[in-house]
């Protein structure tokens, strides 16, 4: 049973804290997949080939994988509040200026420099929400974050196939006007983070004294429970070269190849079969709403029983299923039904997943590990979307690259099971296990 003092702690860091990262993430990841909507026209317009597109869009997780370590340690050194206001505006920038393109180099090259900008964002606030959350709420924090990504898929596909119905304004065309009017909420974001995020918990005002002192108190008792174990890693050098933290990198490797294709062929794959640009955004939106059913209820049906490894590798193989279904698609039903099928084993992955770091790393050598294992399985998100295009250049459709996809997170799901059975040679103490 749990204290009346810890329910009120807990209940006022999910209304405080969740919310506000889940609008920033539902922003960035709109940034991030919006080129998918583009697509319908912009192609043409700068003359983008299939193989030219798919490699542009590849070339963000590029800018990703370089940055993203020296950027979660610099969050870790200036603290989350000032960082995150930084991404958010220079991604926003950005954004911004991906509307005036005229070919494939400044494609990508801005793709790349988009890469760099947001670099750092994601694991960021997953190594924040870890120096908040007690171990026991830290995986349904991370799922409800994570819905976000989701949640703009759903939200975001038939906002920006209705912006693309816009008529053209100031001699913008349809796809200027995407970038430009999504690019605009992550640098106001960016303000606000400056005058709303709280560092860390000894700052948070909005707490009462006697809440603030048992939460940091709970945390530290977890953080010297951690730090006793012999499996814990602390330094940032000592994490980059840890296995599991390359195996957990490899792991989502899988899942990031397959959103991210998601994210920017399913508009163009859905379309197709004839429909329109707003059409086409619900289409691409229904399987999202149902991915974010599936990943909460999995999140704490994994949190409740204590396992990890299953609820990560039951999803990875729904996943894989889906992906091969959908490349043996001849219909738009068929096709709608496998991204379902996908959208929901890619989601409920991530949560148990992402609550497995943090059981055996802490300090710097989360910011790093963490930073690690979120820029290695981003280059996932390179490979899919390249993939796809180059084998829908070489094949003249999207089967061959769906099934490259499909393997990617049956690779996943054996990974997985090979670490679990690594570490039963390596006993976690029960304080560090519970929650995760």
């Amino acid at each position: 049973m749990i204290s009346e003092l810890e329910a009120r702690v807990s209940r006022k860091l999910m209304l405080r804290i969740i919310p506000f990262v889940m609008l920033l993430y539902f922003i960035s990841f709109l940034d991030r997949v919006n080129v998918g909507f583009a697509a319908m026209t912009m192609n043409k317009a700068i003359g983008l080939s299939p193989a030219a597109f798919g490699l542009g869009g590849g070339l963000f997780f590029i800018g990703y994988f370089l940055f993203e370590v020296p950027s979660n340690l610099i969050l870790h050194k200036v603290g989350a509040r000032k960082w995150i206001a930084r991404v958010m505006v220079s991604w926003g920038i950005v954004s911004a200026a991906s509307a005036f393109v005229v070919g494939p180099n400044s494609f990508y090259a801005l793709r790349f420099i988009l890469g760099v900008a947001e670099a750092g964002f994601f694991p960021g606030i997953i190594l924040y929400l870890s120096l908040w959350f007690p171990s026991r709420q830290r995986a349904v924090a991370a799922a409800w974050f994570m819905a976000a990504a989701p949640i703009s898929t759903a939200i975001g596909s038939p906002l920006s196939g209705a912006i693309m119905k816009l008529p053209p304004i100031w001699g913008l065309a349809d796809w200027q006007m995407l970038y430009i009017i999504e690019a605009v909420p992550a640098i106001i974001l960016g303000f606000v983070v400056l005058k709303y995020m709280t560092d860390t918990p000894s700052k948070a005002h909005w707490l009462q004294p006697e809440e603030r002192d048992w939460l940091i108190a709970k945390l530290k008792m977890e953080a010297d429970a951690k730090q006793s174990h012999a499996g814990h890693t602390a330094g940032a050098l000592s994490a980059l070269r840890d296995p599991r933290v390359l195996t957990l990198a490899l792991i989502y490797f899988g899942t990031s190849a397959g959103l991210y294709t998601l994210g920017l062929w399913a508009p163009l794959i859905i379309r197709q079969y004839g429909f329109g640009s707003f059409e086409t955004g619900l289409l691409a939106g229904v399987p999202s709403i149902l991915a974010v059913i599936a990943m909460i209820v999995w999140a704490k049906h994994s949190d409740r029983t204590e396992e990890r490894t299953w609820h990560v590798v039951i999803p990875c193989v729904i996943a894989c299923l889906g992906f091969v279904f959908a490349g043996g698609a001849t219909s738009a039903l068929m096709i709608i039904l496998a991204l379902v099928v996908v959208n929901i084993g890619i989601s409920a992955a991530k949560a148990p997943l992402w609550a497995m770091p943090s059981m055996f790393l802490s300090g710097s050598g989360a910011a790093a590990g963490i930073a690690m294992i979120n820029s290695v399985g981003n280059l996932g998100g390179f490979v899919g979307p390249f993939a796809i295009g180059w084998l829908k250049d070489v094949t003249g459709g999207y089967s061959a690259g769906l099934y490259v996809v499909g393997a990617t997170l049956a690779v996943s799901a054996v990974v997985t099971l090979l670490l679990s059975r690594q570490s039963k040679q390596t006993p976690v103490p029960a304080a560090e296990r519970h929650g995760h």
